[in-house]
Order: structure tokens, then sequence, then C-alpha cells
């Protein structure tokens, strides 16, 4: 039984503004403070390798004192109106209709939804009331392909059915402006909004990269490092400075044990799919990667036009890999890293 991936699609938010544009709102967001950290702050935001940030709300907006009450309402609105586009995004680009689809998987860590959005989905496009519905949260970064394994497995499980993935964040409504912290300013100088869908089947008529296997790796005792702090104001970001050393030295045992796994290495993939969880963590796996004549070129150009879109992210890497149309037997690995401290891997062949 073989489970494959049809289709990647993303939609964007409406608003977005540029690094140039957004330093201007860091003046007014840095006003008081001394002027030597307001010179470290700009240098975060303009060495950040991203030069467009996507957003739910204007970004004058983001950057004025709404309570997390009126964020997350706009969280909530927004989501909806992304999750239904780029789904609608997704089945066109696969020539499915919305009532094919068995199993829907939404995922998001940046608001706090109740019903979730798969429920509004159904609604909004007239799923089948059968669907199975599964909502993915507290898995930052991970998300994205954590939520294509669980489609996997239900699919392997059930031929001739059909799934989809979305990612909807929106970073933009975390934002604290009175926290002048680096995890805070980090977060913001690095992050942006946006969606994404991947659809998935286990139908034998169905074309696209087959999923070989899949794979979690934890890093014990690292739940410090990643995730968010739930405040009176908000989702507070946790990032700890650690985090791509950390990712570095575990790297060997994340990436070839699993290739091994499947009678693999390094030199037999073609195409790294990998998470653009930022500047640092991308020069990190450039390094590792250096003299195997692999590249992320592709990861580094997604964190450049849009920033890191937490789950989302990965799933516009993965788009851009499959509108090249690979070759029948190329070979590609999925990988990105999220709260817990953990990574995923999915290994596909076309």
């Amino acid at each position: 039984m073989s489970v494959k991936i049809i289709a990647a699609a993303k939609q964007l938010p409406e608003y977005s503004a540029s690094t140039e544009e957004i330093l201007e709102l860091v003046d007014g967001w840095m006003a008081g403070q001394e002027d030597r950290f307001i010179r470290k702050v700009k240098k975060i935001f303009e060495g950040a390798a991203v030069d467009r940030r996507y957003s739910i709300m204007h970004p004058e907006e983001a950057f004025t004192a709404t309570s997390f009450e009126e964020k997350n309402d706009i969280y909530s609105r927004e989501a909806i109106k992304l999750g239904e586009k780029v789904l609608q995004n997704a089945l066109d680009k696969a020539e499915w209709e919305p009532q094919s689809l068995d199993y829907i998987i939404t995922v998001s860590c940046t608001g706090i939804m109740i019903p979730s959005l798969d429920a509004y989905l159904i609604n909004k496009m007239n799923l089948r009331q059968d669907i199975v519905r599964l909502p993915v949260t507290e898995m930052g970064c991970a998300a994205g392909i954590s939520g294509i394994i669980y489609a996997k497995n239900f699919l392997k499980a059930n031929p001739g059915k059909r799934a989809a993935v979305i990612a909807v964040e929106a970073p933009s409504a975390t934002f604290q402006l009175d926290d002048y912290s680096m995890p805070n300013i980090v977060s913001a100088a690095i992050f942006g909004d946006g969606s994404a869908c991947c659809l998935l089947s286990s139908y034998e008529d169905d074309n696209g990269p087959e999923i070989i296997d899949e794979q979690m790796y934890h890093f014990y005792d690292a739940e410090h490092m990643m995730g968010f702090k739930l405040t009176n104001s908000g989702l507070q970001m946790v990032l700890d400075v650690e985090v791509p050393e950390k990712i570095a030295s575990h790297f060997e045992d994340i990436i070839h044990p699993f290739l091994e796994k499947n009678d693999l290495r390094i030199d037999d993939v073609d195409h790294l799919i990998f998470h653009p969880g930022g500047k640092k963590i991308i020069k990190t796996v450039e390094e590792l990667f250096a003299g195997m004549g692999k590249n992320i070129d592709d990861t580094k150009e997604v964190l450049k036009l849009y920033g890191n879109m937490s789950s989302a992210t990965v799933l516009y890497v993965l788009e851009r890999i499959m509108d090249t149309n690979p070759a029948k037997g190329e070979r590609g690995v999925m990988l990105s890293f999220g709260p817990g401290f953990s990574a995923q891997r999915v290994l596909l062949q076309w």
C-alpha cells in the first residue's frame, strides 16, 4: 500500500511589508530605548535574511497595543479565510472535488480556536459529514511534517482514501509589544504569516511522490528550548540561543541512520526539503552539508521571500520542489524542527 503526496499549494495574507518598511515601524516601537540597543535590534532585522514578511493584519496594527483577545479574534477570522483559500488552491491543482476528501488535518500553533479550523472548513466548503477530523496544535514548526505523517498512517491503513493537511500560521498575532527580550525581537525579525496545504492519497491511480518512510527524533531534556509561554498579553515566544548548536550536535544522528534504515546514503538524495527556521539554522545546515554536493537553495529562497511561517514553511519548500516535476526515481528528504525539542523526517520518492 503506497501513500503519495499529490499536490502542495500556498496562500499568503493580504498585508505585507519589506524589511525597510518594517524598520520604520521598529523606530516607533523602540522609542525611549537606548541608542545602542536600537542599533542592535535593527541589525537583527537587517541580518535576518528575510526581504518581506506577510501578515494577517496591517503591519502598523501589529505594532499596536492590542489585547490577547483582540489579536486572537483577528487570528481566528483570518485563519478561516486563509484555510478555505489554500485548501481550494490545492484541490484545484489536484483537480479534486472537496467531497472526495476522507480526512482533514489542520495544524497551527499561533492562535487558539475551539471549534478548531477544520470544523469551519467542513461547513465553508461543504465537505462530507463523515470526514475524519484531526486538529494538531502545540507542535510548532514541526507540525507541517507531523500532519503529513498522521495523514500517511491513516491512508496506509485505509486504501483508496484521500487526505488534506492544512497549515495556517500567524506569528504576527503573538508579537508582544511590551517585551524587549531577544526571543521576542528575533521572532519578530524572522517570522511571517502564511498558509499551505498538501493533499495525500492512497488511491492507486493518483500520482505524486510516494512516502517511503517517516520518523521522529526527540532531543532528551530540551523542552525548554522552543515554544510559547501563555501570558496575560498572549503567546510569548520561547527561543533558546543554543537551538542552532543543538541541531548541529545531533544532525548526523538525525539524517544518516534514517537514510541507512532505508539502505540509502545522503548521496542518494536529490532534494533536501528543509524547514527554513532562520538564518543561523540554515547556515548550520549548509556547513554540515559542505562537501557533499547538496544545497538547500529552495529553503533559503523561501526564508528570503516570506520569512519563517512556522508549520507552513516547509510545505512552501515542498511546493517549489514539486513544481519542478522531479524525474521518476528521484528522492527527497523533508525535515523540520519544533518544540519538544524534536525533529520530524519524511523520505519521498518520485
